[in-house]
């Protein structure tokens, strides 16, 4: 039968996602290798060496073309039994919007968050972050309004996360976590929610919202700790 685009799309994918990388890797190579996805490696990076550690109950959240992240819970990454636990991208957030625009993914994406303030500043560059955040820093009334309702989007996917597992600290990844201008209005976003409904403040713990200590580099050195513990294991077992 022929298939549509998007269900060959769609076949493809399940195909890919099914492929067993790291076996046909270690086969060619004989090395020992290990496969994460990129948020979840983010979050165990920051559980062992960053401002995770320490914390048996915890995210992280990662900004950039979409949002990824990983949970800890009970001081473990918490796969989930389809090990898609962390796919934040998929949390809906406006209702009112058709198609992929309903999704995080979408109106929480930190590269089209710069995009439109680039096109808001007529830039000749609508990925020229560091123009967009000269900008932002001097509190330019043209992106202003943008970013902050960008930094709202991500006290929503907090409060949501929150109100599902009780979390006691959430830390933000990704390139643009390393401007300090980011945390800081996503947590006065979040205290101005808290304060515009009292309900919310009297039933959520406010978790401490951080950044992450890796920044954009969390999912490489969290990689680097999923080999280790997957190494480790197997030494273990071996004995």
């Amino acid at each position: 039968s022929t298939l549509s685009p998007s269900s060959a799309a769609s076949d493809v994918y399940k195909r890919q996602h099914k492929l067993p990388l790291a076996k046909i890797i270690e086969e060619q190579y004989h090395l020992p290798v290990a496969i994460e996805n990129d948020g979840k490696a983010a979050a165990l990076a920051e559980l062992w060496l960053g401002n995770l550690a320490g914390t048996t109950d915890g995210a992280a959240i990662v900004l950039g073309t979409s949002v990824g992240g990983g949970i800890i819970m009970d001081g473990q990454l918490r796969q989930g039994v389809h090990a898609q636990a962390g796919e934040f991208s998929f949390l809906i957030n406006n209702k009112d919007a058709s198609g992929f625009e309903r999704f995080t993914a979408l109106n929480s994406s930190a590269v089209h968050m710069i995009e439109r303030c680039a096109q808001a500043l007529q830039l000749a560059d609508e990925h020229d972050g560091l123009a967009v955040f000269d900008a932002i820093k001097a509190g330019n009334p043209t992106v202003m309004p943008i970013f902050k309702d960008f930094c709202r989007n991500i006290v929503y996917l907090i409060l949501n996360i929150q109100a599902v597992v009780d979390l006691d600290t959430f830390v933000i990844a990704g390139g643009i976590s390393e401007q300090p201008i980011v945390v800081e209005t996503i947590n006065a976003e979040y205290d101005a929610f808290l304060a515009s409904l009292k309900v919310a403040a009297a039933v959520l713990t406010r978790p401490t919202i951080g950044n992450a200590k890796f920044f954009n580099d969390a999912n490489l050195y969290g990689a680097l700790y999923n080999l280790l513990l997957q190494v480790d294991d197997g030494l273990t077992q071996e004995v």
